[in-house]
């Protein structure tokens, strides 16, 4: 039996490893860009999901979470007057300009006696002291959210509701730091129409998604084709090295 040369042992072996860690590489590659596809079809169906209850014809402002899981983003009207020393400021920044600021956060007692916090709008920190505000009873027009469940991102710091530090909306902390019973679970975040004095600038809400999971998949595809025309390069630079070899030995 002829004996196998060395380099042509040696040779085949890596040709094995090569080809189960450009499988492994390409399995992991596929699997990205599919989970891309499955991220692109979530991302358009919530898209239209948000486009149509923002389209949607105004409902009646729900009493409870449960009724409201179904709602967020949906056209709300409420009545009631301001508690306007009961205010909190949210460090936000203006969704069209950047600008630093705050989002000011202020409960509204309904007719029926509960509360509800309305985000206000944005303001630049230095107006903090001046925002006009209806003592009055007033109507308020806007999208009925849901408050974020814990802290909306890893880098967003801590509420520190002793020191009246927010850094994300937090219902039932803003109405433990204010003293308010009553609150619903959830807030109106006004719409666009201006108030007086400009300020605060209402329609921050984030209603454009941002959908770039297409363009990720094809990345991760890409790189999966891009790893198999160099597997198929090597592998032929191989096997022409190996017969060289043995048409030698």
């Amino acid at each position: 039996m002829t004996a196998i040369p060395e380099g042509i042992a040696m040779g085949r072996r890596k040709l094995v490893a090569l080809t189960i860690w450009s499988l492994l590489g390409f399995a992991a590659l596929i699997a990205l860009g599919t989970w891309q596809i499955q991220r692109l079809h979530w991302k358009e169906k919530l898209i239209a999901e948000r486009q149509s209850a923002i389209a949607a014809a105004p409902v009646t402002l729900p009493r409870s979470l449960e009724a409201a899981r179904g709602l967020d983003f949906h056209r709300v009207s409420a009545s009631g007057t301001f508690v306007r020393e009961r205010e909190f400021y949210v460090y936000a920044t203006e969704r069209e300009s950047g600008d630093a600021g705050v989002l000011v956060v202020t409960p509204l007692r309904l007719d029926d006696g509960a509360t509800v916090m309305v985000e206000r709008g944005w303001i630049p920190n230095e107006r903090r002291a001046r925002v006009p505000v209806d003592p009055g009873r007033v109507t308020v027009d806007g999208l009925l959210r849901l408050p974020p469940r814990g802290k909306p991102g890893w880098f967003v710091p801590d509420n520190e509701p002793a020191r009246n530090q927010w850094f994300y909306i937090d219902i039932a902390a803003m109405a433990r730091a204010g003293g308010i019973a009553e609150t619903l679970p959830f807030y109106i975040e006004a719409g666009p129409t201006p108030n007086p004095g400009v300020y605060p600038r209402g329609g921050q809400a984030n209603t454009d998604l941002p959908n770039n999971h297409l363009q990720y998949a094809i990345t991760w595809y890409a790189l999966a084709a891009t790893l198999a025309i160099i597997y198929f390069l090597v592998l032929r630079r191989e096997r022409d090295a190996a017969r060289t070899e043995g048409e030698t030995s």
